[in-house]
């Protein structure tokens, strides 16, 4: 009987085997939706967005930039730029809680479409804000 039982598990280790190679290749047949992290490595700070159309649909690999500076008189200073997920989300981590001249201007763009999100980390340390894209607005002049 002992036989018997090291027969059976090996059985089920095999069939284990093979239902998670099978959960593997299903799971990178999907896209990932971890969300991009950017670290500034300047401070506590945070602020995830998401970038959306003006009817509220994500965008993907949308270019997010920001230039800070921070420090005594603004000295420091530290530019960043990374795209957006397929749920259009991107996090910025690592950024100073204190800025030479608030609010940070994160801006967005894809194709035709820009967008502008403000953040003051000084008022709102773990942020969490939606940056929408629309086309630019033409000056009056032109």
């Amino acid at each position: 009987m002992l036989a018997g039982l090291a027969v059976f598990p090996g059985t089920v280790q095999a069939q284990g085997s093979q239902h998670d190679a099978t959960s593997q290749q299903s799971q990178a047949a999907q896209p990932t939706q971890t969300v991009p992290i950017l670290d500034g490595g300047a401070g506590p700070c945070s602020l995830e967005l998401t970038v959306t159309t003006v009817d509220n649909t994500p965008i993907y690999d949308a270019a997010v930039k920001v230039h800070i500076a921070y420090g005594f008189a603004g000295i420091r200073r530290l530019d960043l730029q990374a795209g957006t997920n397929t749920d259009g989300k991107v996090k910025f981590i690592g950024l100073p809680s204190r800025v030479h001249q608030p609010p940070l201007e994160f801006q967005a763009s894809k194709d035709q479409l820009v967008g502008l999100a403000t953040y003051d980390p000084e008022a709102e340390c773990q942020g969490n804000h939606f940056l929408i894209l629309d086309k630019p607005k033409l000056s009056p002049s032109e």
